[in-house]
C-alpha cells in the first residue's frame, strides 16, 4: 500500500493512537504500535532492524501495508520516510509537556515492571527490545534515566523543535491534544466526518489492555514472531 501519504511525528502519549483511529475513518490504513498485537504478520523484528539499519532499510516493504503511520516508530523515522516520501504530508500533535511526562510514567514506563523482558526465548523479546530502542532511543523504558524528569522534558521539547525545523511549513499540520477534526480534515483535504472525533488508549485504557487482561487475546500474535538477528550498530543520538 506504500508510498507513505501522512506521517505521524508526534511521540507516544500525544494522542498517537486517536489519530490513527481518525485516519483509519479516513480512509487511510495506518500503522501504529498496537499493530504488532493485531497482526502476526507485522512483525516487530523487522521494525527492529529498520531502527539498526536505516540507510538500507526497504521502507517500500516495511510500511507496504500501510499508506500513513504514527506512534513511537514514525517519530522516530519521520525523517526518513520524508526523505522517502518527499510528498507526504506531516502531523505533529502537541500535548502540554509535564502531562505527556505524567501519562508515560503511569502507562509505559510502569509496562517496565508489567512486561519483563525475559530474553530471546521470551515471546515479547522483539516487541520489548523495539519499545526500548524507539521510545526516545531508550529514555523513557529506563527507570533510572526516566527518573532525570528535566532531561526527559527536554528532549521532548528538542524533538517538537526539530519536526518544526526540518519539515517545511506547507507539509506539517500541528495539532492540539483534543483539537477535533476540522485543521486535521481540512490540512488532508478530506470531508470532516459525521462522528465525534475519537479519544482512545486513555491512561486507563492502556492498563486495562496492557495490564488488566483485556488485550491479552491481542498478545498472542507476538507469540509468532522470530527472533531477528541485528546488524549494524545503533545510531548516534
Amino acid at each position: 500500500m506504500a508510498p507513505i501519504k501522512v506521517i505521524g511525528a508526534s511521540l507516544g502519549r500525544s494522542g498517537t493512537d486517536s489519530l490513527r483511529t481518525a485516519l483509519d475513518i479516513l480512509g487511510y490504513k495506518t500503522h501504529h504500535m498496537k499493530c504488532f498485537f493485531e497482526d502476526p504478520t507485522i512483525k516487530a523484528s523487522d521494525w527492529l532492524h529498520a531502527y539498526y539499519n536505516r540507510e538500507t532499510t526497504d521502507w517500500d516493504k516495511l510500511y507496504e501495508k500501510f499508506d500513513a503511520c504514527t506512534d513511537w516508530t514514525a517519530a522516530t523515522f519521520y525523517k526518513e520516510l520524508l526523505h522517502k516520501y518527499p510528498d507526504a504530508k506531516v502531523l505533529l500533535t502537541i500535548r502540554p509537556v509535564d502531562s505527556w511526562y505524567e501519562s508515560v510514567k503511569n502507562t509505559i514506563l510502569k509496562s517496565v515492571e508489567e512486561m519483563p523482558d525475559l530474553g530471546p526465548g521470551d515471546p515479547l523479546h522483539s516487541f520489548l527490545k523495539l519499545a526500548d530502542a524507539v521510545c526516545m532511543d531508550g529514555w523513557i523504558r529506563n527507570p533510572e534515566k526516566f527518573a532525570d524528569e528535566k532531561t526527559v522534558k527536554r528532549l521532548y521539547n528538542e524533538h517538537i523543535a526539530e519536526v518544526k525545523r526540518i519539515v517545511p511549513a506547507d507539509q506539517l499540520c500541528i495539532l492540539e491534544l483534543g483539537g477535533g477534526w476540522e485543521k486535521l480534515c481540512k490540512f488532508l483535504g478530506k470531508e470532516v466526518p459525521q462522528v465525534p472525533y475519537p479519544k482512545v488508549n486513555t491512561t486507563n485504557e492502556f492498563k486495562e489492555y496492557f495490564f488488566e487482561g483485556k488485550g491479552a487475546n491481542n498478545l498472542a500474535p507476538v507469540t509468532r514472531y522470530e527472533r531477528c538477528p541485528i546488524k549494524g550498530n545503533r545510531p548516534k543520538n
